[in-house]
């Protein structure tokens, strides 16, 4: 059995964001909505659109060119690369298979994740495994996400929530001590239901009906999926935390799914953090999905908001019905 596991930690940071800004005086005059209604219930106050030409792959692509660069690494050097994405750019092949080809990263095994808003945090517990065993030495974690493409625009309750990008991370084997200490997974299937897309799989294949009764598009119980998240949050939070023998006074900053200030606000209350350990760009770029964690991380590592030794708490709820959580010492310079 073996047991002398390899410490595993993040090297390298990239995230991409499409140049398009739709903020909610534009989506004033989409749907039934306002500025403040949106702001007061959400916290955001603009989302990024990808051009029609482009897709998720083309984002994923040039976040993880930059966390490659960031960790001093060439394509050649990765060994694995993981997608975390609940809008690929087809059903088959894998987004993970086409970020490879355009990377030029031949050696590399590819594959995607879907748990929806949690794939990153799947995808980078996954990615982990391999390098703790030794069976690889560079794995690249992507989330990325097209949502805007799957949203009913004469819905106000989601087509005012979210938006497109994508962030990467690099992860290697860190100094002993560093690096994820503990990270958590879970799921509840039997409540699935509150967050969906329900057409486009094998149970209810594209006809002209699904599409005329949009049911190829984002659907969900807001208020179930709120009373969800602030739970599953907070419960995630707490479970990394005293897996790792950490107190709620060592997170030095918290980056947490950014899909509502509300639930954000609870969970930071729970943890009993203060505004500057929680990092936050919702209102800039509202609710991203699988690319909600990478992108705030790789800002706030841009920002200099963390340095080495540092303890980074990452936690994420999402379709599933799903949640992740995983705490690290920061091993980055």
């Amino acid at each position: 059995m073996l047991t002398n596991f390899i410490d595993v930690g993040i090297v390298g940071t990239g995230s991409y964001l499409p140049k398009r800004i739709m903020t909610n005086k534009d989506m004033e005059q989409i749907v039934e909505t306002s500025d403040e209604w949106i702001r007061t219930r959400t916290g955001i106050e603009e989302r990024r659109v990808l051009e029609d030409e482009l897709a998720t792959s083309d984002m994923a692509t040039e976040a993880a060119r930059i966390a490659l660069e960031d960790a001093k690494l060439s394509a050649e050097d990765i060994d694995l690369i993981i997608v975390g994405t609940c809008t690929p750019d087809m059903p088959f092949p894998a987004t993970a298979c086409i970020v490879q080809a355009n990377l030029g990263a031949k050696k590399a095994a590819a594959f995607d994740v879907e748990t929806a808003c949690s794939g990153f945090l799947y995808a980078l517990t996954i990615g982990e495994q391999f390098i703790k065993t030794g069976f690889y030495k560079n794995v690249l974690v992507i989330g990325a996400e097209t949502l805007t493409r799957i949203l009913d625009w004469k819905d106000r309750n989601t087509c005012v929530i979210f938006g497109d990008g994508a962030g990467a991370v690099v992860l290697q084997g860190v100094d002993k001590g560093y690096g994820i200490l503990s990270s958590h997974l879970g799921a509840d299937g039997a409540n699935g239901g509150f967050l969906t897309q329900p057409a486009g799989g094998a149970r209810m294949p594209a006809t002209l009906e699904t599409v005329e009764n949009r049911l190829h598009t984002i659907q969900m119980d807001g208020s179930e999926v709120f009373k969800f998240a602030v739970r599953a949050m907070g419960k995630a939070s707490m479970k990394v935390l005293e897996d790792s023998n950490l107190s709620l006074e060592d997170i030095d900053l918290l980056i947490p799914h950014q899909a509502n200030v509300r639930i954000i606000d609870a969970a930071a209350k729970r943890l009993k953090l203060t505004d500057d350990k929680v990092y936050v760009n919702l209102n800039r770029v509202g609710n991203m999905s699988a690319a909600s964690v990478p992108v705030a991380l790789d800002e706030a590592n841009k920002k200099g908001l963390i340095k080495k030794g540092d303890i980074v708490l990452l936690v994420a709820f999402g379709g599933g019905l799903t949640w992740g959580s995983s705490i690290m010492r920061w091993a980055k310079q």
